[in-house]
């Protein structure tokens, strides 16, 4: 993404704390297999940067960078790695539109719940695509908001989906892009290895307490509530109940919810050889 596109989720305390609970295994588990000793890895939108630093265990002695439009967030990756004594890692501020790399650089470029927040997911494809050498893959994952379902019923949750998939379209982004991964690729001239879907899936204690109370936070005190009122989709009141809504959703030792999403992994094949003259 680039700092033009607006953010929808912002950086909030709540949101970094949610984001950084992320690992390969609960966001990128499709791509496990792919994943081998000594590969040459970028991630972008990197983020706190827990992804990324589980990359780079896995494919050490491999070379991983993370890049991220935000300063903070690299900032707050670097030292996560410093933290954990993971060497083989570094993180830079910068734009999946313009990867500061040369051609044919990495053997595996992946993104995470960044193609739903930019204004060109296509670009940013095709740059991705740039910068991964011939036969090398790409890999994409990517949330479908509008499929986000739950229990028990709440209109509370309701008004928050349906305000949500406005405010993030306000934000010039696409709520619903992991459905179109698949598209994306073979659009920006990649061949598809494989494509897939897999859910987030929230109902154990910790995990109700964890993504319902961080979006208790973010209904009411993050960007996306700057958003929701901007887009005309909320006011106060309605982000205030939203939360609210939240809260009671975690206290419910029932309490169920699940967010589906695509998943895609593509080549980039090699260049044809020059014809002999």
């Amino acid at each position: 993404m680039s700092a033009h596109d607006p953010y929808v989720h912002g950086h909030h305390e709540s949101v970094v704390r949610s984001h950084a609970r992320r690992t390969v295994e609960d966001s990128a588990a499709y791509l496990i297999p792919h994943l081998s000793r000594g590969m040459r890895v970028l991630d972008v939108g990197s983020g706190p940067g827990t992804i990324t630093v589980d990359l780079a265990r896995r494919v050490h002695p491999g070379l991983v960078r993370g890049i991220d439009v935000e300063p903070m967030m690299a900032e707050r990756a670097t030292g996560l790695a410093e933290s954990q004594g993971i060497e083989n890692v570094e993180f830079d501020t910068g734009s999946g539109y313009e990867i500061d790399s040369p051609d044919d650089t990495f053997d595996l470029v992946h993104a995470h719940q960044v193609l739903q927040h930019v204004s060109d997911p296509s670009r940013v494809m095709a740059e991705m695509l740039r910068v991964v050498k011939p036969g090398g893959l790409v890999a994409v994952r990517d949330a479908i908001y509008s499929g986000t379902v739950w229990y028990p019923d709440s209109e509370g949750l309701d008004s928050w989906r349906s305000t949500y998939l406005s405010a993030a379209r306000y934000a010039h982004g696409d709520p619903d892009i992991g459905r179109r991964l698949r598209a994306i690729a073979l659009h920006a001239g990649a061949t598809i290895v494989a494509s897939s879907a897999s859910v987030w899936c929230y109902s154990a204690e910790d995990e109700r307490e964890s993504w319902g109370s961080a979006w208790a936070e973010r209904a009411t005190d993050s960007h996306f509530a700057v958003m929701a009122v901007e887009s005309g989709a909320a006011q106060a009141d309605d982000l205030h109940s939203m939360s609210r809504a939240w809260r009671k959703w975690a206290r419910d030792e029932s309490g169920w919810f699940a967010i589906p999403h695509g998943e895609v992994i593509a080549r980039k094949e090699a260049a044809p050889a020059p014809t002999a003259q």
